[in-house]
């Protein structure tokens, strides 16, 4: 994995995303990605956000998806940094999430919750609605130990 400054040119063979980090209260808010194997990071705990449409700048991707996905509109998305992996180049934004997570509506992924900064060094997290633990997706991980750190 490597990380670059938001002018890189992003790699045409794999899929180019936007995704957020939302925090309140010293806790990160997590996506638990979908078990399907044919999609990206598949039951993992993950950021919000996704692909972006064809010609769609990664500020305005974060805030379309983001909306898509938890009905939150980001008024203004902070650029963080571009890492990129083998399965996707990603434009990391991040933004104070300034509802209670009860007002959020899930409409992607398996559940969605907070994540404190021990569970992140951990790389894991205990999903309510699956009454289960799940890991953080390797690069999620990593993004968020460099977020904090900073």
């Amino acid at each position: 994995m490597s990380f670059s400054s938001p002018t890189k040119v992003t790699p045409s063979n794999i899929p180019s995303v936007a995704l957020a980090i939302l925090y309140q209260d010293g806790r990160f808010l997590m996506q638990l990605r979908d078990n399907i194997p044919t999609i990206i990071y598949p039951d993992r705990w993950g950021f919000f956000g996704g692909h972006l449409e064809p010609g769609e700048t990664p500020e305005i991707g974060v805030k379309r998806e983001v909306l898509e996905e938890i009905n939150y509109k980001i008024e203004n998305p902070i650029f963080f940094r571009n890492y990129d992996d083998d399965e996707a180049f990603c434009h990391i934004f991040h933004a104070p999430l300034t509802v209670s997570i009860d007002d959020l509506i899930l409409r992607e992924g398996a559940d969605l919750g907070f994540v404190s900064p021990e569970e992140v060094k951990k790389g894991q997290c205990y999903s309510k609605k699956l009454g289960d633990v799940r890991p953080l997706g390797k690069i999620h991980q990593e993004i968020l130990l460099d977020f904090i750190s900073k």
